[in-house]
């Protein structure tokens, strides 16, 4: 059956691992996704509030930055998922997650650009 599933690289290796170790991973992986929506959603509602607005287009810089982020988080997410599912299947220790430190400071680093953007608006 395992020679079906794809990856292989994934699924060619070891055993099944429990099934809701499986599904966690899974869920994981679609609440990475669900974060890349929500970055590529609010890329294009700025852009499009900016657009509407005529504001500058600083803003629409930091839609352009949110939407790519948002894209290479959906690809972390794969790779993600495939790691630790081959990790559980051969019985290895799981990966460290490194994109959560990554994707902490890029929000925070866009949070702390529109804030300052806000206060000169405002100033």
């Amino acid at each position: 059956m395992s020679e079906q599933r794809r990856p292989r690289w994934v699924y060619g290796v070891g055993d099944d691992p429990d099934p809701r170790f499986s599904l966690s991973n899974e869920r994981t992986a679609l609440a990475w996704v669900r974060t890349a929506l929500a970055m590529v959603a609010g890329g294009v509602a700025l852009t499009s509030l900016a657009t509407l607005a005529d504001l500058p287009r600083l803003l629409d810089v930091v839609a352009a930055c949110a939407c790519l982020v948002g894209g290479l988080i959906a690809v972390r997410a794969a790779v993600g998922w495939a790691r630790v599912e081959r990790s559980l299947r051969v019985g290895t220790h799981l990966p460290p997650p490194r994109a959560l430190g990554v994707l902490a400071l890029i929000v925070v680093a866009m949070a702390l650009l529109l804030a300052g953007y806000a206060a000169a608006q405002l100033g």
